[in-house]
């Protein structure tokens, strides 16, 4: 019988000093190796440490923040496109941008995301479209609506899909922030917007 210290998703995020999306996100590209026991993770110490090791000896001594959450933004308007991927780059978010459902839907098979902040209102397929299809394939993926006219049917729609926050039109930059952070259950971020 072996004596291995084998830690909760918890005990890890204490640990490293992370929050829990970060866990799952180094979990599911295979960065630390975790047990599946039922429904929960089991995590060992020497397995975590191992890694932490070989990343101070790679040179990573910004440790975990190294890994950005990535974002993807779908709105058919460039201008709130570029508003909304600006902040968040500023922000330090990696940001990637879709101008209609399609191309969202395409990112979101090739790609993994940390957030989907989607538009409602878009020609061809409309954002509650874009996050029913998302939650098929990522049930836990949180998800900001941008919109500028919101009827209560698609207000209601969109807590029933549960939807992760809310922006309306015409919005301030930093309720862009403070609305990702909260989606991604991190600090707001403290950047300077420059006009």
């Amino acid at each position: 019988m072996t004596d291995e210290h084998f830690l909760t998703a918890d005990e890890v995020m204490d640990y490293l000093q992370i929050n829990v999306r970060t866990v799952y996100r180094l979990v599911k590209k295979g960065t630390i190796p975790a047990l599946r026991v039922g429904r929960l993770w089991r995590f060992r110490k020497r397995d975590i440490d191992a890694w932490l090791a070989g990343r101070r000896q790679a040179g990573g001594a910004r440790g975990l923040t190294a890994e950005r959450p990535r974002i993807l933004v779908v709105d058919d308007e460039e201008a709130v496109r570029d508003v909304v991927s600006k902040t968040l780059t500023m922000a330090d978010y990696e940001v990637e941008t879709a101008d209609d459902g399609a191309a969202a839907l395409e990112r979101l098979e090739s790609t993994d995301y940390d957030l989907l902040i989607t538009d409602l209102k878009m020609p061809g397929m409309d954002g509650l479209s874009v996050i029913r299809a998302a939650r098929r394939r990522l049930a836990d993926l949180p998800i900001v609506i941008i919109t500028g006219k919101s009827t209560e049917a698609s207000a209601i729609e969109a807590i029933n899909l549960g939807v992760t926050g809310y922006l309306t039109k015409p919005f301030a930059l930093t309720r862009v922030l403070s609305v990702t952070a909260r989606a991604l259950g991190e600090p707001a971020p403290a950047i300077e917007l420059k006009a």
